[in-house]
C-alpha cells in the first residue's frame, strides 16, 4: 500500500519500504510460481466468503505484505468487497493522513496507523497542468484586492518572484477534505490560475484519480463534510483585475460523483459598510468552516492587505437551503491560527479551537458553549515549539474519539499529541453542557479545576517539511 515508516524518527530512513514496480512483481510471479498462485481459492479448503471475512479482520497495515502472498490475495485486498466486509464486521480502522510541504513546494502525504504507530507514505499527487493548456504569466496578479490571510498573501508574494514554483506546485492553495472513504484535493493554483480540478485518493487501490471538477476555479477555499457530502465555500480566483475573493459555494455528492451549486454567502456585514470607498477597499473572505449541529459555520473577515478585521460569520442550514448570521459570541471569540485563518474540530459533538495568543511556545484549547454563546478556555498548555516560526505551526484532528494536535517538536519532528482530560467526574472529554457543572462540583469539593494533559502518541522525522493539512479516513 505504499511506503512505510517506523515510529522512530531516527530509524525512519532504514525502515522505509517501497512496493516493487509492476514489472518487477510480474517477473517474480513468472519465475517463482507457487501453490498459492495455482490454487483458485483464497485459502485452501475454505469457501471464498469465509476467506474474505478472515482477510477483512487483518489489520490494514498488514495488507502491504498480504498482497505479496498471491495474485488472488492481492486482488482480494484491493477489492471493494473486502472493505465492504470490513464495514459490515465493524473492523474498519481510523488512520490520520497528514499533508506536508517540502522544499521546492513539493507536497507529500503520510498516513499514521495508531495501532502499530507506523507511518505509510502515499503516492505523490499528480503533476497536473494548468487548465486550458496555456502557460500564463504572473505579472497580472495584484495583491491589493486579492487574498484571504497574511499567510496567503506571503505565499503569493513569494510566488511572484519564483515563476518556477507556480509550474512545479500545481496544488498550492488546494483545499483538503475526506468523504466516502476517500481523500480529496480541490482547486489550488497552477501557473497563476485558480484550478477547477479535483483529485481523489482511494486507499483501497492506493492511487490518485481525477474526479469531477468544481464549477468554479478557486484556491484557498474552505471545506467540510455534512450529511456525507463535501461542501466548499469561498476562496479566491483569478479575474481580469487580479485575484478576487469568492462568495460562491458548491457541494459534492460522492455517491453520484457530481457537484451542485448552493446559495452564495451573503457576507451581510460587508453590505453595511458606511462608505463606498470602504466597500471597494475591504474585501469579504471566508476564514474557516466547520460542520456543527447539522449546519455549516463559516467565520469571516473583511480584508485589505495588510489589514483585516473579524466580522463574525454566517451559518448555512441545508434544510432551509439558506444562510443566516452566526451567533455573536461564537464569531467574536473564535480563535485565529493566523491572520484570517481559523481552525476548529468537532470531538464528541463539541466544537474546539486552539488559541495561540497566550505565549510563543504554548497555546490553549477553547470549547464553545452553545447555550451561553461563549468560548471557554480549558486549563493546560498545548506544547507547540515553533508557534512563531512557521506559517502552519499546528493542525487539529478528531481522531479515535479524542482531540489531537499535530505539530512539530523542538527536534523538528512531526508530533501527534492527544488530549487527556484529568480531574473530571468521568474519563470522557467534557461536553459544552457538562463542563460548567463538572467544574463547579470540583470547586465546591476543593478539587483542582479540570486540566488538559497532552500525551505524544506518534512522531515522524520531518526536517524542514511544513504542515499543510490533515484528515481522518475510516476504512
Amino acid at each position: 500500500m505504499g511506503a512505510r515508516l517506523s515510529l522512530s524518527s531516527q530509524k525512519a530512513s532504514c525502515s522505509e519500504q517501497v512496493e516493487a514496480s509492476p514489472n518487477e512483481a510480474c517477473k517474480r510471479q513468472r519465475t517463482s510460481s507457487s501453490y498459492w498462485d495455482e490454487n483458485p481459492w483464497l485459502i485452501p479448503n475454505l469457501p471464498d466468503e469465509i476467506s474474505m471475512q478472515i482477510l477483512a479482520r487483518i489489520p490494514r497495515i498488514m495488507y502491504f505484505n498480504g498482497k505479496l502472498v498471491s495474485r488472488s490475495w492481492k486482488a482480494a485486498l484491493t477489492s471493494r468487497e473486502c472493505y465492504e466486509v470490513r464495514r459490515e464486521l465493524g473492523t474498519t480502522e481510523e488512520w490520520l493522513y497528514v499533508l506536508t510541504k517540502l522544499e521546492g513546494e513539493k507536497l507529500v502525504w503520510h498516513a499514521l496507523d495508531p495501532v502499530s504507530r507506523m507511518w505509510q507514505r502515499l503516492p505523490l499527487m499528480p503533476n497536473v497542468a494548468a487548465e486550458g493548456g496555456a502557460r500564463r504569466g504572473v505579472a497580472g496578479l495584484r495583491l491589493w484586492n486579492a487574498v484571504s490571510s497574511s499567510s496567503i498573501a506571503d505565499a503569493i508574494r513569494s510566488w511572484l518572484g519564483r515563476r518556477d514554483a507556480l509550474v512545479e506546485a500545481p496544488f498550492c492553495g488546494c483545499a483538503i477534505g475526506a468523504v466516502g472513504g476517500r481523500l480529496y484535493a480541490m482547486g489550488g493554483f497552477c501557473r497563476a490560475s485558480a484550478m477547477r480540478s479535483v483529485w481523489q485518493y482511494d486507499p483501497v487501490v492506493n492511487a490518485w484519480t481525477q474526479a469531477a471538477p468544481m464549477s468554479t476555479g478557486r484556491a484557498y477555499c474552505k471545506t467540510d463534510v455534512l450529511n456525507n457530502k463535501l461542501y466548499v465555500v469561498g476562496g479566491v480566483t483569478r479575474a481580469q483585475g487580479g485575484l478576487t475573493p469568492l462568495q460562491s459555494a458548491e457541494v459534492f455528492d460522492p455517491c453520484s460523483g457530481t457537484w451542485s451549486d448552493m446559495p452564495s454567502m451573503p457576507f451581510s456585514k460587508a453590505q453595511v459598510l458606511p462608505t463606498a470607498f470602504l466597500s471597494d477597499l475591504l474585501k469579504p473572505i471566508a476564514t474557516g468552516m466547520t460542520s456543527y449541529k447539522g449546519k455549516l459555520y463559516v467565520p469571516q473577515s473583511l480584508y485589505c492587505w495588510p489589514f483585516f478585521v473579524d466580522v463574525g460569520g454566517e451559518v448555512f442550514d441545508p434544510e432551509a437551503d439558506s444562510w443566516v448570521e452566526m451567533p455573536a459570541g461564537m464569531g467574536d471569540g473564535w480563535p485565529a491560527k493566523q491572520a484570517g485563518t481559523k481552525l476548529s474540530v468537532i470531538v464528541d459533538g463539541d466544537l474546539y479551537a486552539l488559541d495561540p495568543s497566550t505565549s510563543l511556545d504554548s497555546a490553549r484549547i477553547k470549547v464553545y458553549n452553545e447555550q451561553g454563546d461563549a468560548w471557554t478556555t480549558i486549563d493546560g498548555d498545548v506544547p507547540i515549539a515553533d508557534l512563531a516560526d512557521s506559517d502552519s505551526p499546528y493542525l487539529l484532528a478528531s481522531f479515535l474519539g479524542k482531540l489531537h494536535v499535530v505539530t512539530k517538536d523542538a527536534n523538528h519532528a512531526i508530533s501527534v499529541v492527544q488530549a487527556e482530560w484529568r480531574n473530571r467526574l468521568d474519563s470522557a472529554p467534557p461536553t459544552s453542557s457538562s463542563a460548567a457543572v463538572a467544574d463547579g462540583l470540583h470547586r465546591m469539593c476543593g478539587n483542582p479545576a479540570p486540566r488538559n494533559v497532552w500525551k505524544v502518541v506518534a512522531t515522524r522525522d520531518a526536517r524542514s517539511a511544513e504542515l499543510v493539512s490533515c484528515v481522518i479516513l475510516d476504512v
